[in-house]
């Protein structure tokens, strides 16, 4: 039997810090597989949420229940500088599925050879997507926590992640905080927070960013 992979937040479900609330879930809702974005304006709690996600910060009020296996991945995750990117992938991604890892490295374009020091933002921002994705467990129960992946990406790769997500989307649930570029990215769930309120909006067609970003305050 499949591996189950749900975050589930119920109402009145707030994220901050200690006591100061910065942002409130009014109504639950639950995310299951695939990849759901979450969006917001500068400042308004992404990475806050993502952090209680993970639990390294608590919540402000009420239980959030996640199943399956957790990875966060930060925006400014760093790795030894003198380490190449396939000594680091090497040491974090399965045996069973370097060769897999490897593979979509050099569709990419990451030189695996090159120290840490050495690579840009974007390819530095490949290693940390790279790890998090072939360390899932294929048989299901997975969680992944992205915070701002696209960071240093153009557009070839990051149609590339897009891609790789609307093909292995079983057993695999996926929230991606970002910033999209263009107006026509189709989005069928997102994680929205706007004036101070967490919601979650679903789209069986897809919705454009254009009409989303117009919901946000």
């Amino acid at each position: 039997m499949a591996k189950k992979c749900l975050i589930t937040i119920p109402p009145e479900f707030q994220i901050g810090y200690k006591k100061s609330m910065i942002a409130q879930c009014n109504t639950g809702f639950v995310l299951g597989e695939g990849t759901h974005y979450l969006l917001a304006r500068n400042g308004r709690g992404k990475t806050t949420l993502l952090r209680t996600l993970a639990k390294s910060l608590p919540t402000v009020s009420g239980v959030v229940n996640i199943e399956g296996i957790v990875q966060y991945v930060p925006e400014d995750i760093e790795y030894n500088d003198h380490l190449s990117a396939e000594v680091i992938l090497k040491t974090l991604v399965p045996q069973e599925r370097r060769e897999a890892c490897f593979s979509f490295a050099d569709k990419v374009e990451l030189d695996v050879k090159k120290n840490y020091c050495n690579l840009s933002t974007g390819n530095k921002r490949k290693i940390s997507w790279l790890m998090a994705e072939f360390f899932c467990d294929p048989a299901g129960g997975n969680v992944l926590l992205l915070d701002e992946p696209f960071t240093g990406l153009d557009s070839y790769v990051r149609d590339a992640f897009m891609e790789y997500w609307a093909e292995n989307e079983e057993g695999v649930c996926r929230l991606v905080s970002c910033h999209p570029d263009f107006d026509s990215m189709a989005i069928h769930s997102a994680v929205l927070i706007s004036e101070g309120e967490i919601t979650a909006s679903n789209s069986r067609t897809g919705q454009g960013w254009g009409e989303l970003k117009e919901a946000l305050r």
